[in-house]
């Protein structure tokens, strides 16, 4: 059976259409956070498909809709106990009252929050935010350097926050990148994914066939890659599926 994949935006929402040589149209929506796959006649082409996927869009967001009131991470009160997530693996934090700086240090399994005692959950919230942002200072430039070898592109500047629409974003004029701090709480091949996402946007703006080629061409496993950074636990705050998917 012969297959081609695609891959296209409808209303904010990314589809992922996969050619088949079957009779009819079937549309699914899937967990952890209602990604939408197609799969559609040969006879199809991709206008065909949007224009079903547009009729079904109400059905489509419902079932998505579904999938965001799922079960979240509760936001972070910031105890000793509680789990706390760093380059996708967990660690239980662990407070240590003692007089001085705020900082964090990974001790095996646990992560070491020292503070002086007395302080809210708020600016501990804050500092922890912080560190992550250095986490991805250390290990972005290595990332981003490894890439721009192996795809000929040098990126001028990139920067680092909260984003709470996307996992990166790239403006094609000026060259910049700029990347969620949330992501140095995922696996490093999340992190990788979506430098090679946002690097492959100076090459094609759009995500059609093009870029989709680029991609596959580069990283291959990128598909995979994708999945595992939505699938993994979520931060307290109200994203829903396509707010969390890169630019």
């Amino acid at each position: 059976m012969s297959t081609a994949n695609a891959y296209m935006t409808i209303r904010g929402i990314d589809i992922d259409v996969i050619y088949k040589d079957i009779k009819n149209l079937h549309i699914g929506v899937y967990p952890p956070l209602g990604r939408v796959r197609v799969a559609a006649p040969n006879r199809f082409d991709d206008d065909a498909v949007r224009l079903a996927v547009i009729k079904r869009l109400p059905w489509i967001r419902q079932q998505r809709q579904q999938f965001k009131n799922a079960e979240r991470q509760s936001e972070r009160e910031m105890v000793t106990g509680e789990s706390h997530y760093l380059w996708g693996s967990r660690y239980r934090l662990k407070i240590v009252d003692r007089p001085g700086r705020t900082h964090f240090e990974v001790d095996g399994d646990r992560l070491v929050l020292y503070t002086p005692p007395g302080r809210d959950s708020t600016s501990l919230r804050k500092a922890l935010d912080g560190w992550y942002r250095e986490q991805l200072r250390h290990v972005l430039p290595v990332v981003i350097a490894r890439w721009e070898g192996k795809l000929g592109l040098s990126v001028p500047k990139w920067t680092i926050r909260r984003m709470k629409t996307k996992w990166g974003s790239c403006n094609r004029e000026t060259r910049h990148i700029c990347f969620n701090t949330e992501l140095a709480k995922k696996h490093p091949d999340c992190l990788e994914y979506i430098v090679v996402h946002e690097m492959t946007h100076y090459l094609e703006r759009g995500h059609g066939a093009r870029f989709i080629k680029l991609m596959d061409s580069v990283m291959p496993d990128w598909r995979i890659r994708r999945d595992q950074l939505n699938a993994e636990p979520l931060a307290a705050e109200e994203w829903s599926a396509e707010e969390r998917s890169a630019s």
